[in-house]
C-alpha cells in the first residue's frame, strides 16, 4: 500500500492538534514535514504549539514556523476559543526537536523539491503558507497532488455571518489558493458544523487510558466550554476534517463547485462564495465536503486515540 505524502500546516489549535493526532495515526499518510501559521494564536504561540504536540505524539519529522502575519493585513488571533496559550487546557511536553533554519514556506518548497512524487498539502489554519509557496514557487504547482484545507463555508461564516476564521484571517492567500489550479478539497463549516464530538464520546476517547487520548480527552473537554456557552451539543472538531477526507472519505458526502474567495466586501470579506447553479460557465476548481457519518467520525477519532496506547505498549 503506497502513503498518501503529506505536510501539515496549522495553527494549533485544540482541533488542529487533533487534526494532527489523527493524522500521525494513519497507517495510510506519510507526514514529511510540519509548519505553523499564524492564526488561533500569534505564529510565536502557534510554533511552540505545534512542536508540544509532535512530541506529545512522537512526530519526529522537519518543522519550521510559517510567515508571521498574514500577506497583506494584520494578524486575527482567537484567544476566546483556544485561550491565550492558543491551546489551553492539560499540560504537555516540551519540544523534542529544534525548528529548521528557514521558515515553513522555503521547507515546503524543499519537501516538494525532493519528494518523488506528487505530495498533498493539508491546511488547518488560515492559507498564508500554501499562498505565498504558490506565489513564491509557481514552478513547483506539479508538485502538488492536492491541498486538503479546512475553511470556509459555502452557506455561512462564523467569524462574521459570511466569512469563516481562516479564511478571514488571510483572504488574500485564500484567493490565490482557489485560484491556482492545483486540486482542493475543501472541508468547510458546511460539514465541520456537523462533525461534533459529545460529551459522552469525550469519555470513550478518556477511557483508553494512554497519554495521549487522556490529552484528547482534556481538549475537547476545553474546546466545548466554549462551543457549549453558545448552545452547541458537542465541540466541533473543525480542522480533522481536512485529514478525514484524505484518510476516510467514504464517511464523507461531497459536491464540485466552483468557489471563490471575496477580499474586498463590505459585509463579505473571506466569505467563499459557491457557483451553485453554474452562471460563471467555470469548471469546478474544489470538491467541497457537505455532510459526514458523525458516528463514524468519532469512530475514527477513537481508533486514532487507540493508536497511542498500542504504540506505547
Amino acid at each position: 500500500m503506497n502513503k498518501i505524502p503529506v505536510i501539515l500546516d496549522g495553527d494549533p489549535g485544540h482541533d488542529d492538534a487533533i487534526a494532527w493526532v489523527l493524522a500521525n495515526a494513519s497507517p495510510l499518510l506519510d507526514i514529511r514535514a510540519c509548519t505553523s501559521v499564524c492564526g488561533n494564536q500569534t505564529i510565536e504561540k502557534t510554533s511552540y504549539n505545534s512542536m508540544r504536540v509532535m512530541a506529545l505524539i512522537g512526530l519526529n519529522v522537519p518543522f519550521a514556523m510559517g510567515r508571521k502575519k498574514p500577506l497583506l493585513r494584520e494578524p486575527i488571533i482567537a484567544p476566546n476559543v483556544h485561550g491565550e496559550t492558543g491551546l489551553d487546557g492539560p499540560a504537555l511536553p516540551e519540544p523534542a526537536i529544534k525548528p529548521e533554519p528557514i521558515d515553513g514556506v522555503e521547507l515546503m518548497a524543499k519537501v516538494l523539491k525532493e519528494s518523488a512524487e506528487p505530495v498533498t498539502l493539508v491546511p488547518t489554519g488560515p492559507l498564508t503558507n500554501i499562498g505565498a509557496l504558490l506565489l513564491l514557487y509557481p514552478e513547483l504547482k506539479p508538485k502538488i497532488a492536492r491541498i486538503s484545507l479546512m475553511g470556509g463555508g459555502i452557506y455561512f461564516g462564523n467569524w462574521t455571518p459570511a466569512a469563516e476564521f481562516n479564511i478571514l484571517v488571510d483572504p488574500e492567500a485564500a484567493n490565490i489558493v482557489f485560484r491556482s489550479g492545483v486540486p482542493i478539497t475543501m472541508s468547510g463549516l458546511d460539514v465541520t458544523e456537523e462533525a461534533l464530538v459529545f460529551p459522552e464520546d469525550f469519555e470513550r476517547i478518556r477511557a483508553l487510558n494512554n497519554p495521549v487520548a487522556t490529552v484528547v480527552a482534556e481538549w475537547l473537554d476545553f474546546f466545548y466550554k466554549f462551543h457549549r456557552g453558545k448552545g452547541y451539543d458537542g465541540a466541533p472538531v473543525h480542522d480533522a476534517l481536512a485529514v478525514t477526507a484524505l484518510v476516510k472519505p467514504e464517511i464523507l458526502t461531497m459536491k464540485d463547485y466552483y468557489v471563490q474567495v471575496e477580499t474586498a466586501g463590505d459585509f463579505t470579506t473571506g466569505m467563499t462564495i459557491a457557483d451553485h447553479f453554474g452562471v460563471l460557465r467555470q469548471q469546478p476548481n474544489a470538491t467541497v465536503v457537505l455532510g459526514i457519518d458523525r458516528q463514524a467520525f468519532v469512530d475514527l477519532l477513537v481508533e486514532a486515540a487507540a493508536y497511542y496506547g498500542k504504540v506505547a505498549g
